[in-house]
């Protein structure tokens, strides 16, 4: 919409207008979800910024603070890595995830701490043999 509002008008009468001249052009015609109700939980209690938390869902935008981000990251990458399909694997993926935790460790981001040590790779080593060995 790069037309502005034209002096003397007002953003009702303008904004009216805008909207009319969409509809004509047939520009709200096939919207997804057209003539139907937003879902919602009915479970739920009303949450006004619901719709800003399913976006964030939908795009698959976290936002956790850093540390928080990596703590979940890192319990990831323990399941992942004991589920790996090769010991060489899990090592790589306890490996990657013990740099950018120590990285934390001595550079701290704003928020609330991390509160976690690296894993021993060893240790989930040999919880990935005896897993395989079952």
């Amino acid at each position: 919409m790069s037309e502005r509002k034209p002096p003397g008008v007002s953003f009702d009468s303008w904004t009216d207008k805008q909207i009319r001249d969409a509809e004509a052009r047939g520009e709200f015609e096939n919207l997804p979800g057209a003539g139907k109700p937003l879902p919602r939980d009915v479970e739920a209690a009303y949450d006004e910024q619901w719709w800003i938390k399913r976006k964030l869902a939908r795009e698959g935008i976290s936002v956790l603070p850093p540390a928080l981000a990596l703590r979940k990251e890192a319990e990831d990458a323990l399941v992942a890595a004991i589920a790996a399909p090769s010991e060489r694997i899990a090592r790589k993926i306890v490996t990657d995830v013990n740099v950018k935790i120590r990285d934390m460790m001595y550079k701290p981001p704003p928020g609330p701490p991390l509160g976690m040590k690296p894993y021993d790779v060893e240790e989930v080593a040999r919880r990935w043999r005896e897993r395989r060995e079952r």
